[in-house]
């Protein structure tokens, strides 16, 4: 009869850990991009952008982003796989096993939104109908930034050591998740929302419902992606595993990327108020990674869009 060689299996799920607890408030917070994001609000959006006055490099310039959001959630979703190797503790497995799925979920959502909205007005408008993976919308530090985090993500499966363990979540949950993804729903909160950020000035843009209710399940969802390499990068630092000034310095290699990214020509909005939100996130996340007495926020306090009145999706 075989034997079950690790005998320590016994209630090695621990719903109250950290990881535990994350993966239940994502079995709870579960959403459907087909389901949970009406067609009737796509359908309006659709309606909306055809009828609106924008032109065809405006409606370009949206386009663009979401084709940097759409392959960036798909680039994601392929290179987290590594981490999910190498992780001993079960109840982290589970909550990357979770993580793995809400990156599909959200590379799904910004498929159909290009489906279902971008492709119909391109055609009805009479613009050029155009590809999510069309190179022109991905400038040279977009690029780098998603080598190099893959780069991170794959050295663990041969040099697992605590610093690449850290370097890898300052890659893809640090940079990527918490500092590229939430400027740019900044970006898109203020100018397809009325209850975005005050940035823009007296920008006319038109309020797209069905885009701004999928990115708040989405960044529901990244609350806790953050929050989780947060605690893994914080706990290697205080344990010593890990010098600060490693954190510190990949951090800040990797804002140079992120600046020239989010300053790309697609982009929606003007980029000096991006750059800036981008480098005030960096700041804080530094700060809680390496004070002691700083406590790490909340999963929605993680994902909040600083000046904008919406809820975090229940």
């Amino acid at each position: 009869m075989t034997q079950i060689e690790d005998a320590s299996r016994d209630h090695r799920v621990d719903p109250d850990s950290f990881a535990g607890g994350y993966f239940r408030n994502a079995v709870y917070r579960h959403w459907d991009p087909y389901e949970d994001v009406p067609g009737e609000l796509l359908e309006a959006d659709r309606r909306k952008l055809v009828e609106s006055d924008m032109d065809e490099a405006a409606f370009d310039s949206l386009r663009g982003t979401l084709a940097l959001f759409g392959a960036g959630e798909e680039a994601v979703t392929e290179d987290l796989a590594p981490l999910a190797i190498v992780l001993e503790d079960v109840n982290d497995q589970l909550f990357i096993s979770s993580q793995l799925y809400e990156e599909a979920k959200h590379t799904q959502f910004f498929d159909r939104y290009w489906r279902e909205v971008i492709d119909p007005v391109a055609e009805e408008r009479g613009f050029e109908v155009t590809r999510p993976t069309d190179q022109r919308y991905f400038n040279d530090d977009y690029v780098a930034l998603f080598e190099k985090n893959e780069a991170a993500m794959e050295r663990l499966l041969t040099d697992d050591t605590p610093e690449t363990r850290a370097q890898a979540y300052c890659h893809y949950h640090l940079t990527v998740e918490s500092v590229l993804a939430q400027t740019g729903y900044y970006g898109l909160q203020a100018s397809y929302s009325p209850t975005g950020p005050e940035m823009l000035g007296d920008a006319e843009f038109v309020h797209l419902e069905g885009l701004i209710e999928g990115i708040t399940y989405i960044r529901s969802d990244e609350g806790r992606h953050v929050g989780f390499g947060m605690q893994k990068v914080r706990d290697l630092i205080q344990d010593g595993d890990v010098d600060p000034d490693v954190v510190q310095t990949t951090l800040q290699e990797l804002m140079g990327h992120v600046a020239g990214a989010v300053q790309s020509d697609e982009m929606t909005v003007e980029a000096a108020p991006l750059v800036e939100y981008a480098q005030e996130k960096i700041a804080r996340r530094i700060e809680i990674l390496t004070e002691a007495e700083a406590e790490l926020p909340p999963v929605e306090e993680l994902v909040k869009i600083e000046g904008a009145d919406d809820a975090t999706a229940d």
